[in-house]
């Protein structure tokens, strides 16, 4: 028998998982988009993703 909550509780499926619209430059050092673009300059992503940091940097410092 199956409790009444999990009905509820857990989604059915997971959602599918999408790939980031951006990836890093390595002669940049930064995120950039599809456009060469820097990605902090699309405040949309920003929104959506909330930070386009990367492990590229000091693994002991998140501000390089």
């Amino acid at each position: 028998m199956r409790p009444f909550t999990l009905n509820y509780a857990r989604p059915t499926s997971l959602p599918a998982a999408v790939p980031p619209p951006y990836r890093f430059d390595d002669a940049l050092q930064l995120n950039v988009l599809p456009d060469g673009r820097p990605a902090v300059s699309d405040p949309d992503l920003l929104l959506a993703a909330g930070t386009t940091a990367s492990t590229a940097g000091s693994k002991t410092h998140f501000d390089d």
